[in-house]
């Protein structure tokens, strides 16, 4: 219990800081949302008073102290408001971030998740059978962590999109079908998803085979792993519940930094398919100097990595007993 509450006193604070910089950042850069988005309307007439008022109201602009701009906003976030987008005007905020979040959540959500499996089971046999064919080969698959990923993501784009028509081009569903829970919906959009999923597997899985691979190694070195083998354990066994449960530790943290990430989505994987996730979003926001949608999309990604660090702390305690004995 006492590594639990010091768990959630830090997280909590984390959170108020996040939440604090979100706020801070934006005013510091002293952006006018009203004056970008009055500017794409150059040529028209001039906006009276009155109208550029109202759209300072809508967009929160206010001269009021920052302290009472900071509680303004502690209280419009309790409420889920996080004001309008420039960029999509005059939608909400909040509805942009609903609509492009469950296309990366489950695009880059499922292909890490892939990956991560596919790469630790693969970097476990490699690490316990040293010496075999699959320990050999992992090492020339280091070259794929190394390529540039908007390189990868071009080269795979032309060869199976554009030479041999397996894949689309672009988008992340077929436009003339419906939106929704529908079998034609369904399926264009897992079609869309397949080769960007299949960058992602592609770029990822070598960085977790070689780095479950080396700690497999140096933990088949370990006396209780002896003491196991001398026992006459049988060798799955010793594998699985002694060597990789212990070797895992360090995969277990690194990927809740990458899953925590996957809601920013990987940003060159979405312009390079257009693919309508929360990088696209963020990348629009950015050329529009769409500052709500900016602090929106940055917001949900500190909670994002902040809740997935939580739930691996908890994880890592219970798969490591050492850990809350040291709280």
């Amino acid at each position: 219990m006492r590594y639990l509450r010091r768990k959630i006193l830090f997280y909590l604070v984390a959170v108020w800081a996040a939440v604090t910089l979100n706020f801070l950042i934006p005013r510091l850069i002293k952006g006018d949302p009203v004056a970008v988005m009055l500017a794409k309307t150059q040529g028209a007439a001039p906006v009276p008073p009155e109208a550029r008022r109202a759209l300072e109201l809508q967009f929160g602009v206010s001269d009021d102290p920052l302290w009472v701009q900071y509680l303004g906003y502690l209280n419009n976030l309790l409420h889920g408001n996080l004001g309008l987008s420039v960029s999509f005007y005059p939608t909400p905020v909040t509805t942009v971030i609903r609509q492009a979040l469950p296309w990366t959540i489950i695009l880059v959500g499922v292909a890490t998740i892939i990956a991560v499996g596919i790469g630790l089971a693969l970097g476990m046999l490699a690490g316990w059978k040293r010496g075999t064919w699959l320990d050999n080969l992992i090492p020339a698959t280091t070259f794929l962590a190394a390529m540039p990923y908007f390189w990868l993501a071009l080269v795979l784009l032309f060869l199976l999109g554009q030479v041999l028509h397996l894949v689309p081009l672009n988008g992340g569903y077929d436009y003339s079908t419906e939106i929704g829970w529908n079998g034609p919906f369904l399926r264009s959009a897992i079609y869309h998803a397949l080769l960007p999923a299949l960058t992602i597997v592609v770029s990822s899985i070598a960085a977790w085979m070689l780095g479950m691979r080396n700690m497999m190694v140096s933990t088949m070195a370990e006396d209780y792993v002896t003491t196991a083998e001398a026992k006459g354990l049988r060798p799955r066994r010793i594998m699985v519940s002694y060597a990789a449960r212990n070797a895992v530790l360090p995969s277990v943290a690194g990927f809740a930094i990458t899953l925590g990430f996957v809601v920013s989505g990987s940003i060159a994987t979405e312009i390079v398919f257009s693919y309508p996730g929360i990088g696209t979003s963020l990348v629009q926001a950015v050329s529009n100097a769409d500052y709500a949608l900016m602090q929106g999309i940055f917001l949900v990604i500190s909670l994002s990595v902040l809740g997935a660090n939580f739930i691996v702390d908890l994880l890592y305690a219970l798969i490591d007993p050492r850990t809350r004995q040291a709280a």
